[in-house]
């Protein structure tokens, strides 16, 4: 930001050394003092946002000779490469960084000197994803050709509407809704448009494509469960944290460990390039293969740091696990339960799990023995949050209970074996999937959870779990796809009509990611 101020002549005092990197202690009275400030606003329990600076050029020179060469030093910057270098995020994937960036960022200048907005040009990649799902669904292959090419251009367009951002200063919280929620909605809309082209031919890979779909939001759940955990905690060092950092030091393998995680650069190029080339059912197995792996070598990271560290978790981490837990009323009965009582929370969380999970599975469609361990996992989901989740590895909790409620959605979908189940069953997952994916950033924008009463009127995850596992004992199997449509337009409505209010209206405060989301 261009300009000059004057200093007072007692205040010309020798610079105080480098200013700390991003995260690093600050002692309370040492430093500059907008440093000292930030510590005592961060010590104080505020978030502090600490941007990497890009190229500055200051001084305070003594005499005219050094007048002279500090504004020498000024005006060789040159403030428009600047401009578009700060455009491009500082931690972008491989495919991102080498193959899109280098001229994204010419075209998010172009906009920006034609009054564009980067909401206009978050809108046109939703579009451009919408019409290249469209032309997945002919079941053709000019279709298949046609929706790769425009999924990749989409890309683009989702790369160019941040650093148009970035280089012209329009950072909207309209904008960072938009941003986060409508890549979901692209990938997702993405995977229906090649079930429906699938369905055209004659082969039905609607599994497939929920199976894609509850892989990665769970895979996500994952990395937003870990990071509220760890956000504010104590002590928050472990040995393979610091195996991470040495490895980050050389080169080469700070690429290979972005890109053998699948993040949406390279998954977009390998869903873009399958599709045009081979057939939905190839893009669906290349998809969960790779997915898999990403999540497990993710996971397995995570969880070893948790168990290496000695982290103190805040109360206000318990709260965002909590918050992403998705418990609604029927919980309170194992809640109650719990009460007083020693609960090992993740153990709970995951037995209730694996019954729920594998009686939709293995038991015969519509059995009322399915009943019983759809209550038994509402006990042991309420007894799982009867405490704070301060644990060493609680952040598993909320990715443990999505995975309880999408793939009970998807085994019961399968088992009722009949047409239209699975589609229905991909539409409910995606409206509960936006309501999840709506709790998280409210409350990285620092906004704290939906409200109450909207988690309880769509039942909460427990609730919605017990609720189909009835619906699929005491209903006809050819009306069960009736009943998930059904709920999956009611969770629809009632959570975008709240969150659009809350987006729009709330004066939430804007989230901007400096690293590609996986």
């Amino acid at each position: 930001m261009p300009g000059a101020g004057p200093a007072r002549s007692a205040a010309r005092g020798a610079p105080r050394g480098p200013r700390p990197g991003p995260g690093a202690p600050r002692a309370p009275g040492a430093g500059p003092y907008a440093d000292r400030l930030a510590a005592a606003v961060e010590a104080a329990g505020t978030t502090v946002q600490r941007p990497e600076l890009g190229t500055l050029v200051a001084a305070v020179p003594a005499d005219d000779a050094e007048r002279a060469a500090a504004a020498a030093a000024v005006a060789a910057v040159d403030d428009e490469a600047v401009r578009l270098r700060t455009a491009v995020k500082s931690r972008d994937g491989f495919f991102t960084t080498f193959f899109i960036s280098p001229y994204s960022r010419y075209i998010a200048r172009w906009c920006a000197r034609r009054g564009l907005t980067p909401n206009q040009v978050t809108t046109a990649s939703l579009v451009t994803a919408l019409i290249a799902a469209g032309c997945a669904a002919t079941g053709e292959r000019w279709g298949y050709v046609a929706a790769g090419v425009l999924l990749l251009v989409s890309f683009v367009l989702d790369c160019t509407d941040g650093q148009l951002a970035r280089y012209s200063l329009q950072y909207s919280t309209m904008g960072a809704w938009l941003d986060a929620t409508f890549d979901r909605a692209k990938e997702y809309s993405f995977y229906a448009g090649l079930a429906l082209g699938a369905a055209r031919n004659g082969d039905d890979v609607w599994a497939l494509a929920l199976g894609a779909m509850i892989l990665m939001t769970c895979r996500h759940v994952v990395d937003f469960a870990f990071n509220e955990a760890n956000h504010d905690a104590t002590a928050n060092t472990s040995p393979t944290a610091a195996l991470s950092g040495r490895l980050d030091s050389v080169g080469w393998t700070v690429w290979v460990r972005r890109m053998i995680i699948l993040p949406i650069g390279e998954r977009w190029a390998m869903i873009a390039v399958l599709t045009a080339f081979t057939t939905p059912r190839i893009v669906f197995y290349a998809l969960l293969v790779g997915c898999a792996f990403g999540a497990l070598y993710t996971t397995a990271g995570r969880v070893l740091r948790s168990l290496t560290r000695k982290a103190q978790r805040t109360d206000r981490a318990a709260q965002a696990l909590a918050d992403l837990a998705d418990c609604g009323p029927a919980a309170s009965i194992g809640t109650a339960l719990a009460k007083g009582r020693p609960v090992a929370p993740l153990a709970m969380a995951l037995i209730g799990t694996v019954l729920v999970i594998g009686g939709s599975a293995v038991w015969p469609y519509g059995t009322a023995a399915l009943i019983g361990s759809a209550v038994f996992y509402v006990i042991a989901a309420g007894a799982a949050v009867s405490r704070p989740l301060k644990g060493a590895l609680d952040w598993l909790i909320p990715p443990v209970f999505r995975c309880a409620e999408y793939v009970t959605v998807l085994a019961l979908a399968v088992r009722a074996d009949v047409p239209g189940a699975l589609p229905a069953a991909f539409g409910l997952v995606a409206a509960v999937a936006y309501h999840h994916y709506d709790t998280v950033y409210r409350i990285r924008g620092g906004s704290g959870a939906p409200p109450r009463w909207l988690v309880w009127t769509i039942g909460g995850q427990e609730g919605r779990v017990l609720l189909l596992v009835v619906l699929a004992a005491v209903l006809p199997r050819d009306t069960f796809p009736v009943a998930l449509t059904a709920l999956a337009v009611f969770v629809a409505l009632v959570v975008l009509v709240e969150s659009i209010r809350f987006w729009v209206s709330s004066g939430a405060p804007a989230v901007h990611d400096e690293g590609e989301p996986a």
